[in-house]
């Protein structure tokens, strides 16, 4: 059973998720979008904490876990969105429908794989800025994103030890379409951008467990992605355009085409977090993630008042079981999950750093007589700012995942 749904969900992955608009924030004008992939949603709820070395959930963050999987594991989750943006001066509201992630994990013995889909990043922005007088108006449309292709193995050193590595393909097209005008006049200016992006990078990982008396442990998680480039093919078409009150476009006259290439740095990344608690009972964890400044900024969406610093996120979450084997009481056997995060994103404009933090909370809910489950997710968070003319995000999502699990490669003893 498990087999068809995995096919069913590559098809449907392959013909929606890489289409979709995943964000609606101005702020993925910047860079490759808006970083949307934050974990699988079981880790998405509990503010980012994934420590445990789960025999039944996929870690996607940290190959080293998928050496501790007992059953051959199939998770794919989505997400419903929902964003009030204001500034100083207006206020608009926008919603989106995502797939968010596609994984399956092997166990192998001491060995586990891992490989799967995610949509990592997005683009997704329409902005007016209306002149006074005969000033410009200007309207910018963006879309694309990046996606990442993965495959990974973990080995079990020990049992309280696990290292993995991931290999990476990432790739993706961002298009920016850019039109300028005066009021009155039906003939502007358009400046369309096509940037193809892909290439390569690896992410390592090592995963630590250790007993502290008959119920408490240790739990502690690292990981290490290796600086990379992005190889980016641009293009820039600039032109005349007639256009009409919904802003469809006829090209009148082509000014100017140039192709160009260039690389993009992807600055190389630390995560690491560590709790305690007691298997299958509860877990309390912190986390910390730190990243280099980002250079990735291409020609046409870099700007004057625009920076980048480092990029850093703080977590605080865990889980509680009452009773994961109590039968008769599903209740009991449901996981609640909780978490915070506080994320500085890096950017940086006119001098007013773009800050991101949510309180998540979410329920894993088992499905009876197996060991599969859904787990839904709650986050609601607030991004931006309205200092300095910029935009403020409060968002809502609801978010669901499956986590089905099944038995493959057992030899037959009768035929």
């Amino acid at each position: 059973m498990i087999k068809k749904i995995i096919v069913s969900a590559c098809l449907l992955l392959s013909l929606v998720s890489f289409a979709q608009e995943g964000t609606a924030s101005p702020y993925s004008f910047y860079g490759i979008g808006d970083v949307r992939f934050k974990g699988t949603h079981e880790t998405r709820s509990m503010g980012g904490i994934a420590i445990e070395q789960d025999s039944i959930h996929m870690n996607l963050e940290n190959p080293a876990s998928y050496a501790s999987l007992k059953l051959t594991t199939f998770t794919l989750g989505g997400s419903y969105s929902s964003t009030n943006l204001k500034s100083n001066t207006n206020s608009a509201k926008a919603t989106r429908s995502t797939l968010d992630y596609l994984a399956v994990g092997l166990p192998l013995g001491k060995f586990g794989v891992g490989f799967g889909l995610i949509p990592y990043s997005s683009v997704g922005y329409k902005i007016r800025t209306l002149g006074s007088g005969t000033e410009n108006n200007q309207s910018f449309n963006g879309k694309g994103g990046l996606n990442k292709a993965f495959i990974g193995a973990g080995y079990k050193i020990t049992p309280e030890l696990s290292v993995g590595a991931d290999l990476n393909y990432n790739f993706g097209k961002i298009e920016s379409n850019n039109f300028e005008y005066i009021n009155d006049i039906s003939i502007g200016t358009r400046e369309l951008n096509e940037v193809d992006l892909s290439g390569f990078n690896f992410n390592l990982g090592a995963m630590y467990q250790k007993k502290i008396d008959k119920k408490l442990s240790f739990f502690s998680s690292l990981n290490y992605t290796i600086e990379s480039d992005l190889k980016s093919k641009n293009s820039r078409n600039i032109a005349t355009a007639l256009y009409n009150s919904n802003f469809d476009l006829q090209i009148v006259d082509v000014l100017e085409n140039v192709k160009t290439n260039e690389n993009l740095k992807v600055p190389s990344k630390y995560a690491f977090a560590a709790g305690i608690g007691e298997a299958r009972k509860w877990l309390l964890g912190v986390g910390y993630t730190f990243q280099g400044a980002s250079s990735m900024s291409s020609y046409y969406n870099s700007a004057v008042n625009v920076t980048h610093e480092k990029h850093s996120k703080y977590s605080l979450g865990g889980y509680y079981v009452p009773s994961y084997n109590a039968f008769s009481s599903y209740a009991k056997r449901i996981t609640y999950r909780g978490g915070f995060r506080y994320e500085k994103t890096g950017l940086i404009i006119n001098s007013e750093p773009i800050n991101d933090m949510a309180l998540t909370l979410g329920l894993g809910l088992p499905l009876s007589g197996t060991f599969s489950n859904v787990n839904v997710g709650f986050e609601i968070g607030k991004k931006g700012t309205t200092t300095a003319n910029l935009v403020q995000e409060n968002y809502a999502n609801v978010s669901v995942s499956f986590s089905l699990n099944e038995q493959w490669f057992v030899k037959r003893k009768f035929n």
